[in-house]
């Protein structure tokens, strides 16, 4: 028999990080016509614990919450050769975390058909025979016609991805104006290692402060501690061996390229799983920020559309099998993947290289990253590689071309 009993919400969201206060914050904002949505964080609070950079290619609805910006970034090797990227039009932009929290929790609080619960932790997800989902919670079970869930799948472990980027990073301040505030040093790469990609990030906040990372590219996640001798020498190498304060820290585990079938989901139409691990980091630089808000755009016009939640769409084939490749190249051999970066940056025009790294490139941008890197490298990884199916050049019109 059919049960007609009321669910407790028509979506139900599993996480309230980026991915899952993203979707939630447009389904707010749709007003009386938006289903009722119930956020479930595990998380007691939110703290200033990320920040999120992107290009800024076009309008975006976030505008208002960046923090910083800036006009240039620069890559450099451990002997000083670098490459400076100006890219008119599109800065590179930063918002912070505590930003972020605070503009999506504001619109689900407005929203009378939201509602976002902290410190709500997750058991048991389950179809019942009526078609609606059930989610244990410690205070009890909720319903629900579908349910996003944004929570990790898998936790990073060695072997769970081909590469996986580590980073920690230390906010200070010093007693001097230190920084030029108007260039990123996305990365400044140590001595080559045989082990890993190492290499200092520094977004400079102001002249006396900036954000600090120690960030590698390496087989097997690594915690803060493997990070802290990296960061020492990055922060003492940017404030000219000053040091300085700490007003924060963050630490971070990004996929590069996941490896193996996901574990087993609840089955049933109304369930998907998104985020970070569900296609929200790109495999070959884990920029994940635009790539969410693209999901959450698309699964909100899809909800309030009457449709069911939706997952990330995969990444276009060529894209894909050209992030392939470059994480395959790295994983063989870490030691050469500073002059990879280098070459990319002091060979590739730079609004070509942005939109790359944006996921919006033409195949004209894919070519000239192509054309700026050595052959050799990446005709023995091709030759390596498991079959897939391959790339369609024809189908794969990523954009305009430049």
């Amino acid at each position: 028999m059919v049960s007609f009993s009321r669910p407790d919400a028509d979506l139900i969201v599993l996480g309230g990080g980026c991915a899952g206060l993203s979707l939630a914050q447009r389904l707010a904002e749709a007003g009386s016509s938006a289903p009722r949505v119930c956020v479930l964080e595990a998380r007691g609070s939110y703290r200033d614990d990320r920040t999120w950079c992107f290009w800024r290619t076009r309008p975006h609805r976030h505008d208002g919450i960046v923090a910083h910006a800036w006009p240039r970034v620069r890559v450099a090797t451990a002997d000083g050769r670098g490459s400076v990227a100006q890219t008119p039009g599109a800065p590179y932009q930063m918002i912070r975390g505590a930003d972020f929290y605070a503009a999506a929790q504001e619109a689900i609080a407005a929203a009378p058909r939201s509602e976002l619960a902290l410190g709500a932790e997750v058991g048991a997800v389950a179809r019942r025979p009526d078609g609606l989902w059930r989610v244990e919670t410690a205070e009890g079970a909720l319903t629900a016609r579908a349910v996003v869930d944004t929570r990790p799948d898998r936790r990073p472990a060695p072997g769970g991805a081909r590469l996986w980027q580590s980073f920690h990073g230390r906010e200070i301040r010093v007693e001097a104006p230190v920084f030029d505030t108007s260039t990123v040093e996305l990365m400044r790469f140590s001595r080559p290692r045989p082990d890993r990609v190492a290499f200092t990030y520094v977004l400079p906040l102001a002249p006396d402060r900036a954000l600090v990372e120690a960030t590698a590219f390496a087989a097997d996640p690594l915690p803060p501690p493997a990070l802290f001798g990296d960061l020492e020498r990055a922060i003492a190498e940017a404030s000219g061996g000053r040091g300085g304060a700490t007003l924060r820290e963050e630490h971070g585990v990004l996929p590069m390229s996941l490896v193996g079938p996901p574990p087993p989901a609840p089955e049933g139409p109304g369930y998907v799983r998104a985020g970070l691990m569900a296609g929200g980091a790109r495999p070959s630089s884990g920029y994940a920020f635009r790539r969410i808000q693209a999901w959450a755009d698309s699964c909100a016009a899809t909800v309030l559309a009457g449709g069911a939640p939706i997952p990330a769409a995969p990444d276009r084939r060529l894209l894909a099998f050209m992030d392939r490749l470059f994480v395959e190249v790295l994983a063989a051999d870490p030691a050469r993947g500073p002059d990879l970066f280098a070459a990319l940056f002091r060979r590739t025009p730079p609004l070509r290289l942005v939109r790359f790294m944006s996921d919006e490139p033409s195949l004209l941008d894919a070519a000239a990253m192509a054309a700026a890197l050595p052959p050799m490298p990446f005709l023995r990884a091709l030759a390596g590689l498991e079959p897939r199916p391959a790339p369609d050049l024809a189908e794969s019109a990523f954009g305009e071309a430049a």
